[in-house]
């Protein structure tokens, strides 16, 4: 366990006590705030979090069970240690049944002190571990965040919503880049197949052969190699949604076996002659023109209409550039929080270049730029110089900004929670977690804005 991780707050009244405490630990290497009362001591937790807080029992005003009760109620993995002189069985109990750590009574002896710090640190060190490990096993499951306010996005939002709670197939429209499997993830998250299996297959990655053995499976003995019978998958979907991704890269022949599919909800495996029953919705996806593929004989017309149930045409970046900053926002506190990286905001300058770029890779390109530009940032602020050079180097002949139209970082800042906020209901602990700060810290940031 590396100490100088962690962070305490030493709660104690006597001036001596409290330094002599606060010596022992910075001696230890941890990094030490003392406060002299609980009224500075919820002020101290109103602005961060620690991980372990070591308060006196017995003070005026509000007194260290009341610290106790704060702490477990607003930070639960905190640890809290209570030190007094006046030692009681029933103040004793009455801590450990409120949180407490342990329970230390004057005077203390300092190795006693030393090693209760470490296993509470030890514990708090754990329990954050087991977090991130849940918050990882989770993340397939975790909910679609889609970010943006701008007309032509918020239109096809609106109809992934009201299609949504229908089994109807969807076929989604857009460039390379905008999010096509990200819409279709979220209308599977709100649809009644919640439940069950998402699969997502790219449509032009594969032969013909490796096509049809990965959709529909095989029998045992269906061919050299196959020594087991292998469900494929449309039958891992049962139940669920397939996501076709770039469905216009189908094979003719491999058009007419999904058509079957579609209209007959069954299947064959490679090698079987037992039709087998599935129960599954089709969204699909493609980036070319799928009405100018079937006129031009590329594209069956029967499966062109039983895919297009209901069209959804996801804007180019280019054509939603008031995303822009909410975009960024959230991409670098999404790759701040994986890096583990203390970067917080981009400069007006920075923000400009990009609000400049035309995005030919759109939202896919806006992120990896992002994470690169986090990568490689050494402070808390993305600046123009850290980003790419043809980023920097792009001059745009046809968009052209004043710099009143350019928002201030606290604006967008500000657009950017108050959206979150709104998307979660309201919810604050929900919209602090999807932008990876905690609650004391939005609250603030709410306040600040309401006192204007």
């Amino acid at each position: 366990m590396e100490n100088r991780e962690f962070e305490i707050l030493v709660v104690e009244d006597e001036e001596i006590a409290r330094k002599n405490l606060e010596r022992i630990l910075i001696k230890e290497g941890y990094r030490v705030t003392s406060v002299p009362s609980g009224y500075e001591a919820i002020d101290k937790l109103k602005e961060q979090e620690f991980d372990l807080v070591v308060t006196d029992l017995k003070m005026e005003g509000i007194d260290g069970m009341e610290v106790l009760r704060y702490v477990k109620e607003n930070f639960p993995h905190t640890e809290v240690i209570m030190i007094t002189g006046y030692a009681t069985v029933d103040s004793a109990v009455e801590a450990m049944k409120s949180g407490a750590f342990h329970y230390i009574a004057k005077p203390y002896k300092l190795n006693e002190v030393r090693m209760i710090v470490k296993q509470a640190l030890s514990k708090r060190e754990l329990q954050l571990e087991n977090i991130k490990l849940k918050e990882k096993l989770s993340n397939n499951k975790s909910s679609v965040v889609l970010i943006g306010k701008s007309k032509p996005f918020l239109s096809a939002l609106d109809t992934a919503k009201q299609v949504a709670p229908t089994d109807a197939n969807v076929l989604i429209l857009g460039e390379s880049g905008t999010g096509k499997e990200l819409v279709a993830k979220y209308i599977h998250q709100m649809s009644k197949r919640a439940k069950n299996n998402f699969i997502a297959f790219n449509c032009g990655a594969l032969t013909e052969e490796l096509m049809a053995n990965e959709l529909f499976g095989h029998e045992k003995g269906a061919y050299t190699g196959a020594d087991s019978v292998k469900k494929g998958l449309l039958e891992v979907a049962h139940g669920g949604t397939l996501f076709l991704d770039e469905v216009g890269d189908m094979p003719l022949s491999m058009q007419v076996k999904l058509l079957r599919a579609i209209q007959e909800r069954e299947i064959l495996r490679v090698g079987g002659t037992t039709p087998i029953k599935v129960d599954v919705r089709f969204i699909a996806a493609t980036h070319r023109n799928l009405q100018k593929e079937v006129e031009e004989g590329n594209f069956r017309q029967d499966l062109y209409y039983r895919l297009n149930v209901v069209t959804i045409k996801l804007p180019p970046l280019s054509e939603r550039k008031e995303d822009i900053p909410l975009l960024v926002n959230h991409f670098i506190r999404q790759k701040s929080k994986e890096m583990e990286k203390n970067v917080k905001n981009i400069t007006k300058q920075a923000m400009d270049v990009l609000l400049k770029y035309s995005w030919p890779g759109n939202v896919r390109e806006l992120e990896n730029v992002i994470e690169r530009a986090v990568a490689l940032a050494q402070g808390d602020v993305i600046d123009v110089d850290l980003l790419p050079d043809y980023v920097q180097m792009y001059e745009v002949h046809t968009f052209r900004r004043d710099d009143s139209d350019i928002p201030t970082l606290e604006e967008i800042e500000r657009d950017y929670i108050l959206w979150v906020l709104k998307k979660c209901g309201g919810n604050k602990s929900q919209a602090a977690k999807i932008m990876g700060i905690d609650r004391v810290s939005l609250w603030r940031k709410l306040k600040k804005w309401i006192n204007k």
